[in-house]
């Protein structure tokens, strides 16, 4: 297999995404639909997968989490406490306003288990995976 030059490869990134060009802040931020994305490490254990979210200044009744068998909904809201106008700001890098994130789990789970918590700004969820065993049910055959 070929294998390009990292030269080549940052013109082609910088023609395909720079040339465009990226919407100013004051754009997208002011957009009602727009939501921010969260970071999240996923992992798993022998018997379970865990989701880690850093989510600071998120209480944790502003946060939902929709589980299915294989995918995983967060969603929240990051609210300002203070209204400071546009024009004070130095530099604004901090997302304010509703989030979410849904994850492809990497194998099927058991949701109904599932537990979630927030601590030190840092939201895990566990879910327990489905046992093989779990997958077959056996049914007791009648005489009729």
């Amino acid at each position: 297999m070929a294998r390009r030059n990292n030269q080549v490869d940052q013109e082609i990134l910088e023609d395909e995404f720079l040339d465009e060009g990226q919407p100013a802040s004051e754009e997208w931020a002011g957009k009602e639909e727009f939501e921010g994305q969260l970071a999240v490490d996923v992992y798993q254990t022998k018997d379970t997968i865990v989701i880690k979210a850093p989510i600071a200044g998120v209480k944790p009744e502003d946060i939902d989490v929709a589980i299915s068998e294989d995918v995983v909904t967060i969603r929240g809201d990051r609210k300002e406490e203070s209204k400071i106008e546009k024009d004070s700001y130095y530099v604004q890098e901090c997302f304010w306003g509703s989030f979410s994130r849904s994850v492809i789990l990497p194998t099927s789970t058991v949701a109904d288990k599932a537990l979630a918590s927030l601590k030190d700004g840092v939201l895990t969820i566990e879910i327990p995976k489905v046992v093989p065993e779990d997958k077959v049910k056996k049914i007791k055959v009648k005489p009729v």
